[in-house]
């Protein structure tokens, strides 16, 4: 594990990365919102913002990925939820606290690895973690045990995608283009990042 304390560029590039995601959050918001009002004639408006959670994983498994210490994700997460927010997310504040468990819940695989193993195997079980643990926060404040099985079953699955795709694979793909650009050769120490 990187122990060292964060430097200047880090907390640096925590800032750029959450203000870069809090826009591209709000528009997944946006994008949600569209998406909801197609689907609610069909009795499906539930699944409307679904397919974008995985995009809200990503300042959190990005920043984890490209500073490698302790809560650094979790921090970019809720810093970019609230510029979120301060952009006009109708969701309020509640949204800062969804952040704070989506963090958590990316960060949790890297903890066990002490942070030094950034493989694909690594980051999809950390899209599944923060697919979890948002499902059940979202299912504690929506009252998931209320509805049909067969929807609360569809939201898992739409969210899971979701976020295999977007926090599992995007976000690494990302990165991992950029470290061969030779863009994070400064920042990145020497932990697993293939396997």
């Amino acid at each position: 594990m990187n122990k060292n304390k964060l430097t200047l560029r880090d907390y640096l590039l925590m800032a750029m990365i959450s203000v870069l995601f809090g826009i591209i959050y709000l528009l997944a918001v946006y994008a949600g919102t569209a998406l909801t009002t197609v689907l609610t004639p069909m009795g499906l408006g539930i699944l409307g913002y679904e397919p974008f959670y995985g995009i809200w994983f990503m300042a959190a498994i990005i920043t984890t990925y490209l500073i490698r210490k302790p809560v650094v994700g979790i921090v970019t997460e809720v810093i970019a939820a609230l510029i979120e927010v301060l952009l006009g997310n109708m969701f309020g504040v509640m949204v800062l606290v969804s952040a704070f468990i989506q963090g958590v819940g990316v960060e949790l695989p890297f903890t066990f690895t002490r942070y030094e193993k950034y493989s694909y195997r690594i980051t999809m079980l950390s899209a599944f973690s923060a697919t979890l643990l948002s499902f059940l926060w979202t299912g504690f404040r929506s009252n998931y045990l209320a509805m049909d099985w067969r929807i609360v079953a569809a939201i898992f699955v739409v969210r899971l995608l979701s976020s295999l795709f977007f926090t599992g694979y995007l976000s690494k793909l990302i990165c991992d283009k950029l470290d061969e650009a030779g863009i994070l050769n400064q920042n990145l120490d020497t932990g697993e990042v293939n396997e």
